[in-house]
């Protein structure tokens, strides 16, 4: 599919949200998609899923299928569908199952180096 490309990256980020980390990858994906900024996807099992509540919200992209969404729990309170996820992408996205992504306003993803 050209109008999704995905590449992994080769550098290890930060996950936090405020104050709150949320994990560390060294394995995410970057899918550029058309003319949409790039949005990082990172393993489930890089991210503390115990901070991460399951909402009833989804919706539908023709080109990736039904996506979930999440809140993060932080000391200073709920982040509301802060992040989602394909669980079960469309035939041609396999590769960002198991993966989240994250709202750039509520999660920071950063490069690890920089601690």
């Amino acid at each position: 599919m050209d109008y999704i490309t995905i590449t992994r990256l080769e550098h290890r980020l930060n996950i936090t949200a405020g104050e709150t980390r949320l994990g560390e990858t060294q394995a995410a994906l970057e899918l550029k998609e058309g003319r949409y900024p790039p949005v990082l996807y990172v393993p489930r099992a890089d991210v503390d899923m115990s901070l991460l509540v399951k909402t009833a919200h989804q919706t539908t992209c023709p080109h990736k299928g039904l996506c979930s969404y999440y809140s993060v729990k932080t000391p200073q309170g709920l982040l509301e569908n802060a992040v989602w996820s394909y669980e079960a992408p469309i035939p041609g996205m396999e590769r960002i199952a198991s993966h989240l992504a994250f709202y750039p306003d509520k999660v920071t993803l950063s490069d690890a180096s920089w601690r």
